[in-house]
């Protein structure tokens, strides 16, 4: 297949901040399927408005007219010391309410759920605001249009956004974090979208691509690598020609990781010895850190970098549930000595080569170059409980809820 014949519209729209283009503000970059608008301050992209569009379902007047429609939404109630739980939201269920002229109705079918989900509850200094008490829980999904008085938007249509964790949103084109409608011959099913081919694969593509700069030869460690971004940045690590090494929690999942997705090892930290196992399968030292986790495999994997090693720092999930980063730290010696190149990075960073990364994971997908599996709870209501699967290692691949089912 070629990469150029994948698609023709638009798959994420996205808007960022880039002050030397306010005078372009509305006008796209449409290059294949993905439409980026710039209007504001690209050196701290911040998804600053993003609960405008969350949180829009809940914002009808009260004198709207309503459907039979139930929304069912969680909103933040307290933040959690530790980890999720039963009280951290409280369900509220409203009636749908009727559209008006230019407005469409989108019912949620995949909700991502996220490491990241963690740190949007809590009331830190992040990259986005925290999500409010008392707002709709922030989340990424895919959606399907129920109804619509919109030229955008038809009915049965796929569309991507901040779908938040609710049954319905209610739109009309303009919210902060538009609905992309989604091209109906994607040869990816429904829930790529929501992983391998949306935002999951986009984080591990510039992850391996912009920031670790993989390339032929170089040995590449992924903690995490079991999960959504860590099993595809190893793939995409062994199309850059790397030699790839997955860190993972079961003997399972690291032979999920080797037999089916093609890592050359894989390691599971809980065995007394992982240590020695990486060590015998990081002979050559390591060049290439695609961390997710953080903690005391971080620090091994520190100890074995080599001479101007890359560190893509894309996650610390170890110390998420907890208050302090105490987890997070490492010895800055070794950074100084072995000359290594440490960099974070959050997905938005990366707004304006959306189009061409997703052309090329979709292609992948399309022509079995990577692989993905999903870890699929059904039901809205057990999305609090679900989330801590992520911490627990109880989930293998992309974590979704399925909150409703696809109309034909």
């Amino acid at each position: 297949m070629d990469e150029n014949t994948v698609l023709r519209k638009p798959l994420i729209s996205v808007r960022v901040f880039h002050p030397q283009k306010l005078a372009q503000h509305g006008n796209a970059h449409s290059s294949l399927h993905m439409r980026v608008l710039y209007i504001g301050d690209v050196a701290k992209l911040r998804w600053i408005v993003m609960n405008q569009a969350v949180n829009n379902a809940s914002k009808e007047s009260a004198t709207t007219p309503k459907t039979d429609l139930v929304n069912r939404q969680y909103r933040l109630k307290t933040r959690p010391a530790e980890r999720i739980n039963a009280d951290t939201f409280e369900r509220v269920e409203e009636r749908v309410p009727e559209l008006k002229d230019g407005q469409a109705l989108v019912r949620t079918i995949f909700l991502s759920l996220d490491p990241t989900n963690r740190i949007w509850v809590t009331d830190v200094e992040q990259y986005m605001p925290p999500v409010q008490i008392g707002e709709v829980m922030r989340g990424i999904g895919i959606g399907q249009v129920v109804a619509s008085k919109n030229p955008k938007y038809t009915a049965g249509q796929l569309v991507s956004g901040a779908v938040g964790w609710q049954d319905y949103n209610v739109i009309d084109g303009t919210e902060s974090w538009p609905f992309s409608p989604l091209p109906s011959n994607l040869p990816v099913p429904a829930e790529d979208l929501a992983g391998a081919a949306g935002f999951t694969g986009l984080t591990a593509y510039f992850g391996v691509f912009d920031i670790a700069r993989a390339s032929e030869g170089k040995t590449m460690v992924v903690s995490a690598a079991a999960g959504a971004v860590g099993s595809i940045a190893g793939q995409l690590g062994k199309i850059a020609g790397c030699r790839v090494v997955g860190i993972a929690g079961t003997d399972e999942k690291c032979a999920w990781l080797t037999n089916e997705l093609g890592f050359d090892a894989a390691v599971n930290y809980k065995a007394a010895d992982w240590k020695e196992q990486l060590t015998k399968a990081t002979p050559d030292g390591i060049d290439i850190n695609f961390e997710n986790v953080g903690g005391e495999i971080m620090e091994f994997v520190f100890s074995r970098l080599n001479l101007r090693a890359s560190v893509a720092l894309c996650g610390l999930i170890s110390s998420y549930n907890e208050s302090s980063d105490e987890r997070t730290k490492v010895s800055l010696s070794k950074v100084l000595m072995k000359r290594i190149r440490i960099e974070g990075f959050i997905i938005t960073d990366f707004a304006d080569k959306f189009p061409e990364a997703s052309v090329k994971l979709i292609t992948w997908l399309a022509q079995g170059k990577i692989k993905s599996r999903s870890t699929i709870v059904d039901g809205l209501e057990n999305a609090p409980e679900a989330v801590n699967q992520l911490f627990d290692g109880s989930n293998v691949g992309k974590l979704l809820v399925r909150v409703g089912e696809l109309s034909k």
